[in-house]
Order: C-alpha cells, then structure tokens, then sequence
C-alpha cells in the first residue's frame, strides 16, 4: 500500500471519530484536521519504520577506553500503545566501553527511534539497553527513564503530579554493586 494510501485512511478514520463523538467534521476550526493528524502520525510513529543500522550509521570507533560514559536528561516523546496518548520524559544511559565507543549523538536517536513508536516505557527501556549492548558489546549497560504519562493524568486515576521511572541493567551494571551504585548516584543526582 503506498504512503498517500495509508495517509488517506487515516483521514478517513480521524473524519469518522470525529463524527462519531458528535463534532462536524466541515466545520471550519475541523477541515483539515483529519489530514493534520494523518500526517502527525507519520512523525509519532516514525520509529517503527528506522532500524539501528540506519540509526547508527558509522558511529561506532574502536577507542581503548573503559571508564563509564553517561549521556543524561535525553528527552522523549512516545505514545502508549494501550490509549494512543503521549507519555514523555527524559532518559539517562550508560555504558562502559570494551574497546568500543559510540558517537554521543546516536545514544539520542536510539532513544528515540524506539520512543516514536506506539510504545510501552517498560519496553522502551529495555529496547534502549539491548540496543547499546547489541552495538558496542561493552561491558554493561545502564537505562533509566522516567516520564510522564498523558494516559494517568487526563483519563483514569488522573494523578497530575505521577511519574513512572524504569530501568534496564545490564552486564556490569547489573552484576557489580559498585558500578550499580555509581550509575544510579550520578542519575539520581541529577534528577534532584
């Protein structure tokens, strides 16, 4: 199916929903919003059609370096599969090199190769780590996000002030406390 046929459905679906919940969809302020959400879902979902190769690119440098690398306050915008509403927030991963480094920007466009997708964080976060570690095969990786989600605030329990924090560890970061601890400090410092 081409891209302008998927983008048509979509139109097409918006323009029933919007019906549906009692909206005329030819009133002016609504025209053209069934071909605006169409498109936006290209953008939202985008991730689903990247692959870490793309991603990556050659990023990747053979460098003799075995210290934690840290890339901070990354932030995301995702939608929950299970409402279609955004969940956002920030993400914070490590990695302790094995004789291989990746370029600083590309911890932020696996991020959100995985975010820009309908999504839940618990696999988000994981998906980030098993990434890094299928990359660079360093000696461990670490994954921490934590985010709001659009879902609990509007609909539901609507708790405004919830968030929801996962993690992912990996190698040494999950078989050695030290780096464990060291790891967690300096993100929960940072959250502070």
């Amino acid at each position: 199916m081409s891209h302008s046929d998927q983008l048509e459905i979509r139109r097409e679906i918006v323009e029933k929903l919007l019906e549906s919940i009692g909206e005329d969809p030819t009133r002016e302020g609504l025209l053209r919003t069934p071909e605006r959400v169409a498109k936006s879902f290209d953008e939202l979902t985008q991730g689903s059609h990247q692959n870490l190769e793309d991603v990556v690119g050659k990023g990747v440098f053979n460098e003799d370096c075995s210290e934690m690398v840290i890339v901070k306050d990354i932030e995301f915008y995702s939608l929950c599969e299970h409402h279609m509403l955004p969940f956002y927030g920030r993400v914070h991963v490590a990695y302790i090199p094995d004789g291989r480094i990746i370029g600083l920007s590309k911890i932020p466009r696996i991020v959100d190769m995985f975010a820009r997708r309908l999504q839940v964080q618990e696999r988000m976060t994981s998906q980030i780590a098993e990434a890094i570690q299928e990359v660079l095969q360093p000696k461990g990786v670490g994954v921490v996000a934590d985010a709001a989600h659009l879902c609990m605030m509007m609909r539901g329990v609507q708790k405004q002030n919830s968030s929801t924090m996962t993690s992912c560890l990996v190698g040494s970061f999950r078989s050695d406390p030290r780096t464990r601890s060291e790891f967690l400090d300096l993100v929960r410092n940072k959250l502070r």
